[in-house]
């Protein structure tokens, strides 16, 4: 017996939700069934407003309110920052901000090269890096991107982009997570803590 087809429709959209599969999928649907229809519709506004009510900053990229100053670009302490940090999507500031280590600009990329994605160089936003570099007198440029294929050949493309600027540019460090034992650690994490060890 097949579901409804409005039913169907809601699970196929439901499944587009990062690690959500067709039994989670399922699940979502039967428990929003059983929502209160004003509960619903309520649902339904809030996701139909999200491209008008939540805005990408023009300069950062960074997530801020609908007509809204960005609450990064616009933090006195950040204007006069040197230090611009590159992120692939503007979730990463918000991750970054919670270790409070960090007060600079951030810069996102809006993605990761990956050519079977068909995400090449020219969908980066590096002519804007660029001229923010230039304009904001930048003297430290710190990719903050995953350890992963797509992030380590962006971060290599991006250093040969910015070769020709008189800035240092830097990577976040890779190695152990902290409390771990080397007993649970992969040999890819381990030879980056080596790599990457600091004076002691």
């Amino acid at each position: 017996m097949r579901y409804p087809s409005h039913l169907i429709k809601l699970i196929q959209v439901l499944k587009k939700l990062p690690g959500v599969g067709t039994r989670s999928a399922e699940r979502f649907a039967f428990q929003l069934m059983e929502w209160e229809e004003e509960k619903l519709k309520e649902f339904g506004t809030l996701l139909s407003q999200v491209p008008e009510k939540i805005q990408a900053c023009g300069l950062c990229g960074c997530l801020k309110d609908e007509g809204g100053e960005c609450p990064f670009c616009n933090d006195p302490i950040r204007q006069t920052s040197k230090t611009l940090c590159l992120i692939c999507s503007s979730r990463d500031a918000f991750s970054i901000e919670e270790t409070r280590e960090y007060k600079g600009l951030y810069h996102v990329l809006g993605g990761l090269l990956s050519p079977i994605a068909g995400f090449g160089p020219e969908c980066l936003s590096l002519t804007t890096l660029k001229e923010r570099i230039k304009t904001y007198q930048i003297d430290e440029v710190v990719i903050a991107l995953g350890s992963t294929l797509e992030g380590d050949a962006t971060a290599l493309y991006i250093k040969r982009e910015l070769s020709a600027f008189p800035i240092q540019v830097s990577r976040l460090a890779y190695g152990l997570p902290v409390g771990s034992s080397l007993d649970y650690v992969d040999g890819g994490t381990l030879a980056r803590a080596f790599s990457g060890r600091a004076s002691f």
